[in-house]
């Protein structure tokens, strides 16, 4: 028999069939993701099937959040960072989140939850209201309070006065008077904010009280007399601060108005 000579064409073509074969047989082969982190892989196809392949559901119970907003904006915050594909969802009566990935993507996810999840500072407010008499402190009152960071507090000390708004009455029924309270006394609202350089405070102190009576269309009014100091400001840690000084009017006196804060561990 003759020996069939291959030419060079010949040996190219055979080449590309083996080379052919060879890619057929590796893409019928299961790719493995096992320990891959998804998000590293080249294209949007592999990424996808990387997630559904480690896919695993996980449900992280939030400890330190006290309202519905709070949650909120933690289930906002980490659905704006998360891949948009994934499903995030917010259980309010558990103050839970649940969402499923891949575990690479539910470790990141968990490590912002808890980021986010911290427990608020606390700290005592102790307002002090001195009256001063040419010069002369003749009296002092202090006020304390709770206040945990970024919520509002409010403190009211005093009476609830009541004050005529309007009569009515009927054929079949005697004179009627309705009235409304007014809080007498000292009302503190106080919004506490920590900040690099110390503490914000939204604060509003007010003092009043009874003077004398008006008649106003028959009715006898009773006068309240009012002092009320309005401020935002930054205060130091442990020091006291003056938050205003009010003139009384008809008089010599003054109040002195200050703010101590005080962070408790």
């Amino acid at each position: 028999m003759t020996p069939t000579r291959l030419t060079l064409a010949s040996l190219c073509l055979i080449a590309l069939l083996s080379t052919g074969l060879s890619a057929q047989t590796d893409a019928a082969k299961p790719k493995s993701f096992k320990g891959v982190d998804c998000a590293t892989l080249p294209t949007r196809l592999e990424t996808t099937e990387c997630a559904e392949a480690n896919y695993q559901v996980k449900t992280i119970y939030l400890a330190n959040v006290t309202t519905q907003i709070e949650a909120n904006e933690i289930l906002v915050a980490v659905r704006n960072m998360a891949d948009p594909g994934i499903k995030i969802y917010l259980t309010a009566t558990q103050n839970a989140i649940s969402f499923g990935s891949y575990p690479q993507e539910i470790d990141r996810m968990q490590a912002l939850i808890h980021e986010l999840d911290k427990p608020r500072k606390n700290f005592r407010l102790t307002y002090t209201v001195a009256v001063v008499e040419d010069g002369k402190t003749i009296g002092t009152q202090h006020f304390s309070m709770v206040a945990a960071d970024g919520q509002r507090t409010t403190l009211k000390e005093g009476d609830k006065v009541p004050v005529a708004t309007g009569s009515f009455s009927t054929d079949n029924a005697a004179s009627q008077t309705q009235f409304t309270y007014l809080d007498v006394g000292m009302n503190f609202d106080a919004t506490v904010n920590s900040i690099a350089t110390g503490i914000a405070i939204k604060t509003k102190v007010e003092q009043s009280s009874i003077g004398s009576t008006s008649t106003i269309a028959n009715v006898t009014e009773p006068i309240v007399r009012q002092s009320v100091l309005e401020t935002v400001t930054i205060a130091p840690l442990g020091k006291p601060l003056m938050l205003g000084s009010i003139d009384v009017p008809n008089s010599t006196r003054r109040l002195d108005i200050d703010v101590l804060i005080e962070q408790i561990k």
